[in-house]
């Protein structure tokens, strides 16, 4: 496969808290444990792509989709990562608020020359959350699976499930904190994310 740019877009699961801070949040190359992110794994795995980490800790949906215009246009990028929502749930905000914000992304991302399909990825687990926040998390998280199902251009990948206890699928496999994956937890999301990022791929290229 020939070499391609990958846009991680997202909050504190993308950047990699607690272990890493993206180049995002620590300019210009991150700083930390480089193996907590899930773009180290990816590049691992395929070390043709170039996997740019443009998650930052603590952001909601709407926060991230006004990055993404900026970050598309300033850029060549081949598939984007999205992985968005927690904050809106940790926050109080409906599951609704958090499937528009999604939903204009999806249209951003596609409205661009050469349009850019998108990784839908799950909102990934919290060993706090609540039964109300858990149940709102699956009900995005249900909705990401549905409109991919409609929608050529976004593909669904189940990071959650990826990062999850398989025994306790509301808590987190692999934590230092209760709140954020590990660098284990992170090389599984990846693992996850690898093959439908190549399938966009290998789409895109087809067509050009």
């Amino acid at each position: 496969m020939s070499t391609a740019t990958v846009l991680a877009l997202g909050d504190s699961t993308t950047a990699g808290t607690p272990g890493f801070q993206s180049p995002i949040e620590a300019p210009p190359h991150g700083c930390g444990n480089a193996e907590s992110q899930y773009a180290y794994w990816l590049m691992r795995a395929q070390p043709q792509w170039r996997v740019l980490n443009h998650g930052v800790n603590g952001e909601r949906s709407d926060q991230i989709r006004r990055r993404l215009a900026r970050d598309i246009l300033d850029r060549s990028i081949d598939v984007i990562v999205l992985i968005a929502g927690v904050n809106d749930i940790y926050q109080n905000r409906s599951a609704e608020v958090v499937e528009r914000e999604l939903e204009a992304m999806f249209d951003l991302a596609a409205s661009v020359p050469r349009s850019i399909p998108v990784v839908a990825g799950s909102i990934l687990p919290y060993n706090t959350a609540t039964a109300e926040q858990n149940r709102r998390m699956h009900e995005v998280n249900r909705w990401l699976r549905d409109y991919s199902r409609t929608h050529l251009a976004v593909k669904f990948c189940d990071t959650r499930a990826a990062a999850a206890d398989p025994a306790v699928p509301d808590r987190l496999g692999s934590s230092p904190d209760g709140l954020h994956p590990g660098p284990e937890g992170y090389r599984l999301v990846a693992l996850a994310l690898e093959p439908v990022i190549r399938q966009l791929l290998e789409a895109r290229q087809a067509r050009a």
